[in-house]
């Protein structure tokens, strides 16, 4: 295999890199550009939550709204809640971080609703009206305000 710089051709990058430590050659390991890539694994997962947190609360605020189109929001919410399920069931350690990730998606979710439904942006609760227990059960859905 072809040893192809980082910044040159990234995937061939990877499977050399693969390659090295599979076969313990420590000398050939690009150490500073491996542990930046490992880091970014961990960010684009805390990133996949935050982003279908921020869907979840989206449609549940529309559902709660302006209910006369809640079943096109159903599909959305089971997918936020599978793919946040899966993605803690893969890295158990982001579930400590679901109030922070929350804290940066709800306020987004409120934009968007207020955007997407064109109620004004104070129809909306200023926190989120729901627990994470709540926002995560399968089976919880809103009251309608």
């Amino acid at each position: 295999m072809t040893d192809t710089s980082y910044d040159t051709d990234l995937y061939t990058w990877t499977q050399a890199q693969a390659s090295h430590l599979r076969e313990k050659q420590w000398e050939a390991l690009d150490i500073d550009h491996l542990a930046e890539e490992i880091e970014s694994l961990g960010n684009e997962q805390e990133h996949a939550v935050e982003s279908h947190l921020k869907i979840l609360a989206l449609h549940l605020l529309k559902i709660a709204y302006q209910r006369q189109r809640r079943m096109s929001w159903l599909r959305s919410i089971d997918n936020a809640r599978d793919e946040i399920e899966q993605r803690l069931r893969r890295s158990p350690s982001l579930r400590s971080k679901l109030p922070q990730f929350l804290a940066w998606a709800y306020p987004k979710a409120r934009r968007s609703a207020a955007r997407e439904t064109r109620l004004p942006r104070d129809t909306f609760p200023d926190t989120c009206p729901w627990t994470l227990e709540q926002l995560l059960n399968e089976d919880f859905l809103p009251e309608e305000q």
